[in-house]
């Protein structure tokens, strides 16, 4: 049903006055003309004149047909607002409704508030209406720049998501969702309406969804407009809701029967909550929780036909429903027919500000959706209550030793920290916490479930606080709407499978590019993802699981929001995981291994490490303060390992070589300081690596991004990088580093192939080195693991009798 005509309402009711009807009738159309005005006009905005070819903008772009839905349910939701004090956000899904948000924030007068120039008159209408989808103006969607907003709205599918995550320890909060009948196409949006599996109403605020129905995409019909009424509230009623329906197109029959519905719906969730709170029981039974689904017409009171096409209630009204306006005069006759069609005498006065009719139908101060502090977070974030991360260090009496799951230190850690703040930090993960070794953490919560518990599940919990949901779309959702309403969050992920967001870490490092541009948004707590399961230790996966390519995703974006580290060993993932749970507006990836692994730094020495992000390790390396002959430089855990084990076999062949160990934490240390903020001066760089030797550097993800982040360098034509090259299967882990040349054997032979005067002697080292490679071919494909010497392989000080000082 794409263009609904006769009103039908699943609540009936009329309990709108007949002033209460005007007041709501005049924001819906105050909005609606406030809108087209910013898609079409860049003068004369109160059509005081003849409308003329210079008052329309040159380039008409902007998106009409979802918004005068959009700019009902806010006059709408206005209302209950002010008649229930509520605490209320608004999110919506089909963000090119972008000039109805901010139509609406002009309306409560917050848009005035954080920019001062676009005043509440008749200038600040035209320069409202100039700035819209214009040069050096706003963009046509709902964005950073939208007072009100925590939702980009330039990609579709995260609606609910984001809603979720903001109610989510917000008992107050009620967080009205606005689904595209577009957007509820996209995967991610059909898997997240399982987010209230994962809601307790007891101490979480609550999500009213609702399902606009407008019939059509771009040019194509929606699914869920077409498909049988009774299919459809069957599917909404199989995701754990009760769907209230209204549809039609009058203005003043759909105005009585929306507010009928709102109410009822409000009545729902107050009773849930109530019940939930004053009930005795450990948990709460989980309720159907109410929705509505909105069938209007696309285009709503926008023009019946142009040029003999239908327009409102079909594809044609999507974005601009007729494109010139300026050069056409029957266009522009159109426009201003369609314009004057709103009355705009009645709801302007002479000065262009609203009238009181108009002005008065929102809330004050901080209950108006355009100014409420959770959709600007960082007027409400804390810091974390941490513990000494020194607390939990590894004890490493001599470097290179040991056997450490590096992630399950981790978890101890985060354990505490979760234990301290247990009302604004949450961890997320699709289905993985124990495999990622952070399991420690269900000593002091449990997993969030508000389904059904058989006596043999694992820590699940209504109240519990690790979310936990195989989808990385939801989960990606919901951290970020806890992070852009004020709160704290760790996302871990097997490193593979993180690709599946990398189109939401787009948008959400854009969010945070831009907002660090605006006065008015405050900082919000980081992005931090922790990439675990790596590429190098899929002993049992294979080569399905093996992509280290996030990093250089990240790494496209600017360079101030984004950071990446690569922690060797627990004492510096411990040092690194307290800095980014501190941290304010970047998104920070941490690769660390979850398998047993050698450990190198005691804490003091991981803190300065960790620090300054790149370093010497005087103990691994045989310069001893002389210029080196080559540099071995690492960056990630099993590179690092490999590096190391390969300059201990040259140290044997050729005890005279001056080998200088340089290991990465901070990734982007190795990009120039003009580059990013954690850059390296050149000379600083150069001190490191040197002028003219070569440096042979093993790194954890795909090499070419080493060589792009350091093309610059004086001595770049010397570096040789060795990293993943989609070499892969299920094998064990040495196995995985030959086959990408990663391992210690063929970094040795690079080492003796760019040191010129080891030519002439190198040849026995090379055939020993060769030899063991097939010796391991072998010895791997009859016995399915590593050579012993493999295995138990760890660091050996030159000196047996005097064992190095793991000292920087």
């Amino acid at each position: 049903m794409s263009r609904p005509d006769r009103t039908t309402s699943t609540i009936s009711g009329r309990p709108l006055g007949k002033t209460e009807l005007r007041r709501i009738d005049a924001w819906w159309r105050a909005a609606n003309y406030l809108s087209v005005g910013q898609i079409y006009l860049m003068g004369n905005p109160l059509l005081r004149e003849p409308l003329a070819p210079e008052h329309v903008k040159p380039r008409l772009l902007g998106h009409w047909g979802t918004t005068p839905g959009l700019n009902f349910l806010y006059a709408h939701l206005n209302r209950a607002i002010m008649a229930r004090d509520l605490d209320t956000i608004y999110v919506i899904g089909p963000g090119h409704g972008g000039p109805g948000l901010v139509a609406s924030a002009w309306l409560e007068g917050t848009y005035s508030e954080v920019y001062p120039d676009i005043t509440r008159d008749a200038d600040g209408m035209r320069k409202l209406f100039h700035q819209f989808s214009f040069p050096g103006g706003i963009p046509s969607h709902v964005a950073p720049e939208t007072p009100g907003s925590i939702h980009e709205g330039g990609e579709l599918g995260y609606a609910l998501s984001h809603a979720y995550g903001a109610a989510f320890d917000n008992p107050d909060l009620v967080v009205a969702a606005v689904v595209g009948d577009g957007e509820a196409e996209t995967g991610p949006l059909a898997t997240s309406w399982h987010s209230n599996k994962f809601l307790d109403p007891r101490r979480d605020g609550a999500v009213l969804p609702i399902l606009h129905l407008n019939g059509y995409k771009i040019a194509n019909p929606t699914v869920l407009a077409r498909i049988p009424e009774s299919e459809l509230l069957s599917l909404l009623r199989g995701y754990g809701h009760t769907p209230y329906v209204v549809s039609g197109s009058d203005p003043a029959e759909m105005h009585q029967a929306f507010a009928a519905t709102l109410d009822h719906c409000l009545d729902e969730i107050r009773d849930i909550q109530q019940e939930a709170r004053g009930s005795r029981r450990k948990t709460a039974a989980r309720p159907p929780w109410p929705m509505i689904v909105l069938r209007s017409p696309k285009g709503w009171t926008g023009p019946k036909e142009v040029d003999g096409k239908r327009m409102e209630g079909s594809w044609r009204s999507h974005q601009v429903p007729f494109a010139d306006a300026r050069g056409n005069d029957a266009h522009r006759a159109v426009l201003d027919g369609w314009l004057r069609s709103y009355k705009p005498e009645e709801l302007f006065g002479a000065d262009g500000a609203p009238v009181p009719d108009v002005a008065e139908l929102h809330p004050a101060g901080d209950r108006r959706m355009s100014a409420n502090p959770h959709a600007n977070g960082g007027l409400l974030l804390r810091d974390l209550r941490m513990p000494d991360f020194r607390d939990y260090a590894v004890e490493v009496a001599v470097p290179g030793t040991g056997a450490v799951e590096s992630t399950r230190v981790l978890g101890t850690f985060l354990r505490d920290v979760m234990a301290a703040n247990m009302t604004s930090f949450r961890l997320f993960s699709p289905d993985e916490n124990s495999s990622n070794r952070l399991q420690d953490v269900l000593e002091v919560t449990d997993r969030t479930w508000n389904a059904e518990t058989l006596p043999d599940d694992d820590h699940l919990g209504v109240d519990g606080r690790i979310m936990e949901i195989l989808s990385e779309h939801t989960v990606e959702g919901w951290l970020e709407g806890y992070l852009l309403t004020g709160r704290h969050g760790l996302f871990s992920c097997y490193e593979a499978f993180i690709h599946v967001v990398d189109s939401m870490f787009n948008q959400h490092a854009k969010w945070l590019k831009v907002t660090n541009g605006i006065p008015w948004r405050r900082p919000v707590a980081s992005l931090n993802y922790l990439l675990t399961s790596h590429v190098w230790r899929q002993d049992h996966n294979g080569f399905s699981h093996q992509d280290p390519g996030f990093i250089d995703h990240v790494v496209n974006k600017k360079a101030g929001v984004i950071r990446v580290y690569l922690p060797a060993d627990a004492n510096t993932l411990l040092s690194v995981a307290d800095h980014c749970l501190r941290s304010r507006q970047y998104v920070n990836v941490i690769v660390a291994g979850k398998q047993p692994a050698l450990q190198y730094l005691t804490m003091d020495q991981a803190v300065v490490h960790a620090t300054k992000g790149i370093g010497i390790w005087d103990w691994a390396g045989t310069d001893h303060g002389q210029e080196p002959d080559v540099v071995v430089g690492c960056a990630g855990d099993v590179p690092t390992m490999e590096a190391l084990a390969a300059v201990a076999l040259l140290r044997d062949f050729f005890p005279d070589l001056r080998i200088r160990f340089v290991n990465v934490v901070d990734l982007m240390r190795l990009q120039s300081e003009r580059e990013h903020p954690h850059g390296l001066s050149d000379a600083d760089f150069d001190s490191l690596f040197t002028k003219d030797k070569p440096v042979i550097f093993a790194y954890h993800g795909y090499p070419w991004l080493i060589h792009r982040l350091t093309y610059k360098r004086t001595n770049h034509r010397n570096l040789h990088v060795r990293g993943y090259k989609e070499e892969g299967t299920t094998t064990t882990p040495f196995d995985m580093a030959v086959m990408n040349q990663i391992d210690r054997f063929n970094l040795a032979m690079d080492v003796i192939d760019r040191v010129d005067r080891l030519q002439a002697t190198s040849g026995s080292a090379r055939e020993a080195l060769k030899n063991k490679l097939i010796e391991h071919r072998i010895h791997v494909r009859a016995h399915g693991e590593d050579l012993p010497e493999i295995r138990e392989w760890q660091w050996q000080p030159a000196d047996p009798a005097d064992p190095a000082d793991p000292a920087e």
